[in-house]
């Protein structure tokens, strides 16, 4: 396993040497397999896409599935040529806007978390550190590999510019030390994940669909002062992306439980319709129903039963 861990780094970096150009003829060859040959999870993608824009016709929902597919493989050659591009290359095809009032903020002391989605180019965000003061830390939350060695690669390219990755389950420890450090942080989320049954707190309406959110980030950030921004993510063209830095609030504990949640999916909805090609609908977004919750709900514990629902309903007699 330890020279598997090593060809496959090899071979990343190597082919991340290639011009994007070069990249990009190989980007359109996986797209004609994946989109006309294997067609890639096709059943998912179709079912999320024309669930999620029921007033559009099957002409225009089979345009944004040959559009995500295109993106998906610039998507997958951008993030191998993550590990060797320089910061001045990265800061050409990354730009971020906004990030002048977030350095006012970090001037004060006061830490900031960013929203975002799997939406764009989420790799070439790790980039941030490029355009932020020197004396703040930009991390990322993220979901460690099972495969110890896997994850130390793709924490390699991540951090490559400086954004460190924060395993989830240390995410408070962590922030409690750079706050014993006075050290002021930028903390990304990519919130947008489905949540595990017991970790269902809210539930909303987006894209169409009744959806359970995540509600980890706005409560981090209410119980430790940070501001709150939304990136919204653009593609100007090929290679060439921009984050714009919205900034939601200074004041998050300010806000009703979940309004920070519910304003954030506002956003990142607005950024998918503006070009639904860049979101990521390979992922089996709503596997998670609200009457499934419900079934395996206990009001009178506040505890979700995780055991098969074929036993629940069994036990609760709704066969």
């Amino acid at each position: 396993m330890k020279l598997l861990y090593y060809l496959a780094y090899a071979l990343w970096y190597v082919v991340s040497l290639l011009p994007l150009r070069v990249l990009y003829v190989l980007s359109d060859c996986f797209y004609f397999l994946i989109c006309h040959v294997v067609r890639y999870r096709h059943k998912v993608i179709w079912r999320n896409i024309s669930t999620s824009f029921p007033e559009a016709n099957a002409k225009e929902w089979r345009r944004i599935e040959k559009g995500f597919y295109r993106w998906l493989c610039d998507y997958f050659v951008e993030t191998i040529k993550l590990m060797t591009m320089s910061d001045s290359q990265l800061r050409k095809r990354m730009q971020f806007k906004g990030v002048d009032e977030i350095n006012k903020i970090l001037e004060t002391g006061q830490s900031v978390a960013i929203y975002l989605g799997h939406y764009g180019q989420w790799e070439w965000i790790t980039s941030l550190p490029l355009w932020t003061i020197s004396k703040c830390q930009c991390c990322e939350i993220y979901h460690p590999l099972e495969n110890p060695r896997f994850d130390r690669l793709f924490r390699t390219v991540r951090e490559k510019h400086n954004a460190l990755c924060i395993p989830m389950a240390e995410t408070l420890r962590r922030i409690a030390g750079y706050r014993q450090e006075h050290r002021p942080i930028v903390l990304g989320y990519i919130a947008d994940q489905v949540p595990f049954w017991n970790n269902i707190h809210h539930w909303l309406k987006f894209l169409n669909h009744d959806t359970p959110v995540l509600t980890g980030a706005e409560r981090i950030a209410k119980k430790v002062n940070q501001a709150v921004v939304y990136g919204d993510v653009r593609r100007i063209r090929r290679g060439y992306y921009e984050c714009d830095m919205q900034l939601i609030t200074t004041h998050a504990a300010s806000y009703p439980d979940w309004q920070l949640t519910d304003i954030y999916f506002t956003r990142l909805e607005a950024s998918i319709r503006r070009d639904p090609s860049l979101y990521l609908w390979s992922h089996n977004r709503w596997k998670r129903s609200h009457e499934e919750f419900n079934i395996r709900y206990d009001a009178k514990t506040g505890r979700v039963d995780l055991r098969p629902l074929d036993v629940i309903k069994k036990e609760k007699g709704l066969d």
